[in-house]
């Protein structure tokens, strides 16, 4: 997932995408801590996405307040 890509995306589609990449992470480390996890690289990959998509959260929100 590309910064530019989450930058073209309105705050609602954002907030969906954290919401599905929260229960991604949730359902990894269950099957991690089971020992059915295939790739732990994956884990890495959805907590650097989540950063990413809360990072250009922000910047909307603090672009919208100084705006106002």
């Amino acid at each position: 997932m590309k910064a530019q890509e989450l930058k073209d995306k309105t705050p609602d589609q954002l907030k969906e995408q954290l919401l599905s990449l929260k229960k991604e992470a949730f359902n990894l480390r269950f099957q991690q801590a089971t020992g059915q996890l295939e790739s732990t690289a994956r884990i890495r990959a959805v907590r650097r996405d989540v950063a990413r998509v809360k990072t250009v959260l922000n910047q909307k929100a603090a672009e919208a307040a100084a705006s106002n």
